[in-house]
C-alpha cells in the first residue's frame, strides 16, 4: 500500500494548499496522473505540490481551478501562498507595498523588485539561495501584479546610475532589463528617474530606502537590510526622509532623459558588439 503523507493544513498557506489540492482532486475520483494529463503537467508535480515539495505557480493554480471546476479556489489561494515564500523579515513590507497609493523609491545599485525581470531576479536570488530560487522569483513577480491592478500605485523610481551599469546575469539579461525599464515610459502610474555620477556627493549617498504612502494610513519609511528591513511611521524620519528624496528627484535626469540615457547604456554596453 502506497504511504500517503499526512498534511496539516494549519502549518503554512502552502500546507492549506496541498491539502485542499488532495481533497478536491479525489473528490472528483482523480489521480495524480489523471489531473497531470489534463492540465499538462506530470503526475509527480501533483504530487509534489500536493505535499508541499513544490511550490505552485499563478499559471498552474489557473489551470486547476478550470480542471476541477474550483471557481477560483487556487487562484485565490496562490497570492497568499507565495507571499509566504518572502523572507519572513520582509513579508510586513511586501503586505503594505501592496496596499499603498504611492511608492517612492531609490535604488542605490539594484532595479527596484517591482520592476525586474523574472531572469534579473533569478540571477540575483540565485546568489544567496540557489535551492530556493524558483520560489523565491515567483514571489517577487506575484509583488508585480499590484502594477497591473485596476488600481496601481503611483510608482516614482529614483535609480542610481550604479543599477545600469552593474552587470546581473550577463549582458542578455542586462538588456532586456533596461528594455523593460523603457516599456515603463509611457505608463502614466511609473515614472523612472536616473541619477548620474556626475552629481557627485547626494543625499541618498547613505543607502537604498522606500518611501509608501496611503489613502487612510500614515506613511511608512522602510530600508532594507541583509537579513531584515526597518519600516517605521515617526513622523521626523519621514518628514527627513521625504525632503531628501524630493532632492534627489529635482538632480536626477528628467524622465525623458533619463529614458535617453537607459537606451544608450542599453545599446552601448549590452547591445550587439560582435
Amino acid at each position: 500500500m502506497a504511504n500517503i503523507q499526512k498534511l496539516d493544513p494549519c502549518a503554512s498557506p502552502l500546507d492549506y494548499y496541498g491539502s485542499e489540492l488532495r481533497r478536491l482532486r479525489e473528490a472528483n475520483n482523480l489521480k495524480q496522473g489523471q489531473l497531470g494529463d489534463i492540465i499538462f503537467c506530470t503526475g509527480s508535480l501533483i504530487g509534489q505540490i500536493e505535499t508541499t515539495k513544490k511550490v505552485p505557480t499563478r499559471d498552474f493554480s489557473e489551470r486547476v481551478d478550470a480542471a476541477l471546476g474550483t471557481d477560483g479556489v487556487f487562484s485565490r489561494l496562490i497570492g497568499l501562498v507565495l507571499r509566504s515564500q518572502l523572507p519572513t523579515w520582509f513579508q510586513p513590507y511586501a503586505e503594505m507595498e501592496s496596499c499603498a497609493s504611492y511608492i517612492s523609491t531609490y535604488q542605490a545599485q539594484l532595479v527596484y523588485g517591482l520592476l525586474q525581470t523574472g531572469d534579473y531576479a533569478r540571477a540575483l536570488l540565485g546568489v544567496d539561495h540557489p535551492n530556493k530560487v524558483d520560489e523565491m522569483v515567483a514571489a517577487r513577480l506575484e509583488r508585480q501584479r499590484i502594477l497591473a491592478g485596476e488600481n496601481p500605485p503611483a510608482l516614482w523610481v529614483v535609480l542610481s546610475e550604479a543599477a545600469l551599469l552593474q552587470e546581473v546575469g550577463g549582458r542578455d539579461v542586462m538588456r532586456a532589463q533596461l528594455t523593460h525599464l523603457l516599456d515603463f515610459h509611457d505608463n502614466p502610474w511609473v515614472q523612472i528617474q536616473v541619477l548620474p555620477f556626475s552629481v557627485g556627493q547626494h543625499t541618498g549617498m547613505m543607502g537604498s530606502f522606500n518611501l509608501l504612502r496611503f489613502d487612510d494610513d500614515p506613511d511608512l519609511f522602510y530600508v532594507d537590510g541583509y537579513d531584515q528591513g526597518h519600516m517605521t511611521a515617526h513622523p521626523q524620519v519621514i518628514k527627513e526622509r521625504s525632503v531628501g528624496y524630493a532632492r534627489l528627484q529635482a538632480t536626477a535626469l528628467s524622465p525623458e532623459d533619463s529614458a535617453t540615457l537607459i537606451a544608450r547604456v542599453m545599446e552601448e554596453r549590452y547591445g550587439d558588439q560582435s
